[in-house]
């Protein structure tokens, strides 16, 4: 995500930063709260070179360490929670769905493994909510989701709400705010695109990093699935509000250099480098649509 948006900064010279909105999800909500804090998309260069790690550490560190970790305790059970949870991204406005993600959340068991290292990272950057940045996460006791930062949402810091967006509920316990236990918001779903305040004459771009994941079959092949239907249902409600929504996931090269296991930091160079590429071409093929001055709401979706 942050080599596409430098591509797309760099073909245009329209800085990311002076978008009216940010939409963030799950990882998308790191990118969000480092954009809304001021801080722009980074570069391969910033990486010293298209493979080299950055020596100093970065808040996407501290939820790929933890997650590798909790990854290795969870073994076959977090597949199957995460096919579990993936079908229910399709009936977003069916009225049992709150009713079946509270059950499917409360059998899950509960991890101690916490994201304190990406909170404090997130903490560095000093974003706020100051009416621009949305966090999406999901109510464990109702299984209803929450945009932090939106109007009437639960009062929170943006630290914490990206924690909490963060959250896979399988891999790593619940967030507290406000007496309230808050995870992932990708268990509602992968981009939380209808989230976006966009209305008549906006533009809207969403980043969907799972709708490509390199597989035909099994969990991964749902996921997959889910991310484009999910995707397709929102921006077409945006659509009807009188938007005009891009949307844009990894193509070939960015896919087979992210593989499929997200949680692994050694790709994360040239990821970065080929996303960079991909910003690059998405402008070119889409001229008549990205312009140096619109002000475009940039809503997040889950890598």
């Amino acid at each position: 995500m942050m080599g596409v948006l430098a591509g797309i900064e760099d073909a245009t010279g329209f800085d990311l930063r002076d978008c009216d909105y940010y939409v963030g999800t799950s990882a998308g909500a790191i990118v969000a709260a480092h954009l809304a804090a001021g801080q722009s998309p980074r570069r391969p260069s910033s990486m010293g070179s298209d493979v080299e790690a950055p020596a100093t550490p970065r808040p996407a560190e501290g939820l790929a360490a933890a997650g590798l970790a909790a990854a290795r305790r969870a073994g076959a059970f977090a597949l199957a929670a995460a096919a579990t949870f993936a079908p229910l991204a399709l009936g977003l406005a069916a009225p049992g769905g709150a009713v079946a993600r509270t059950l499917l959340l409360r059998r899950l068991p509960r991890p101690k493994q916490r994201l304190t290292d990406l909170r404090r990272n997130i903490e560095r950057l000093e974003p706020r909510f100051d009416g621009r940045l949305r966090v999406t996460a999901v109510d464990r006791g109702n299984g209803r989701r929450v945009v932090f930062g939106s109007p009437g949402a639960p009062r929170a810091g943006v630290a914490e709400a990206v924690e909490a967006s963060c959250t896979v509920p399988w891999l790593f316990a619940p967030v507290v705010i406000g007496g309230r236990e808050y995870v992932d918001g990708g268990v509602w779903s992968p981009t939380n695109l209808d989230a976006a305040p966009a209305g008549r004459d906006t533009h809207v771009l969403c980043l969907n990093p799972t709708a490509s994941i390199p597989a035909s079959s099994g969990v991964l092949g749902v996921i997959r699935s889910v991310s484009r239907t999910a995707v397709s249902v929102e921006a077409l409600a945006l659509r009807r509000r009188g938007a005009a929504v891009r949307t844009l996931a990894p193509n070939a090269e960015c896919a087979e250099m992210m593989g499929i296991n997200f949680m692994d930091r050694e790709p994360r160079g040239r990821v970065l480098a080929a996303g960079y590429r991909q910003g690059l071409a998405f402008v070119t093929a889409s001229a008549p649509v990205i312009r140096t001055r619109p002000q475009p709401s940039l809503p997040r979706p889950r890598p």
